[in-house]
């Protein structure tokens, strides 16, 4: 493959994840405001997207291999993100004086640790056959194991704000 359509798949694919992102935001702010067959609409427009980002995923060499690898390849993301990524967003922003922005990037960056160690605590569970349920908050999308706690250590939300993947 050429390196023309490996930057032409990258492309489709943020650009599709994106899409889906998005959709899914407007669906949301569709059901707040009563609007329930739009926000049907968008949540269906948000998964056709993802199967579009999905579909060219599989075309980009290297980017999903076995369970273990894609756990590996996760790590290794939610780190980066960590020690290269969210620090640089916090610090233009502070810089700018967003403080909610702050705020936000400073959460998803203790988030990203979170998924970082549920990565490596998933290996191990995976070769020891073991399974746990995961509640992601709705507020920050900090991850809890097997229920929902009081109140997320992250931003606070309470229990109610936390959603069972299934």
């Amino acid at each position: 493959m050429s390196n023309k359509t490996e930057k032409n798949l990258a492309y489709a694919f943020a650009a599709e994840s994106k899409a889906s992102a998005r959709n899914s935001a407007f669906a949301l702010k569709a059901d707040h405001d009563g609007y329930s067959q739009i926000a049907r609409l968008f949540r269906a427009v948000a998964n056709a997207e993802s199967v579009h980002a999905r579909r060219y995923l599989h075309f980009i060499r290297g980017k999903v291999g076995s369970t273990e690898e894609n756990l590996e390849a996760a790590f290794q993301n939610e780190i980066k993100a960590n020690v290269e990524g969210y620090p640089k967003l916090i610090k233009d922003a502070s810089e700018e004086g967003m403080k909610s922005l702050v705020e936000a990037f400073s959460q998803s960056r203790d988030v990203e640790s979170r998924h970082a160690d549920l990565y490596k605590k998933a290996l191990n569970d995976m070769l020891a056959d073991r399974e746990s349920e995961y509640y992601v908050c709705q507020v920050c999308g900090y991850i809890s194991e097997n229920g929902a706690p009081e109140n997320c250590p992250v931003c606070g939300a309470v229990k109610g704000k936390f959603q069972l993947v299934t």
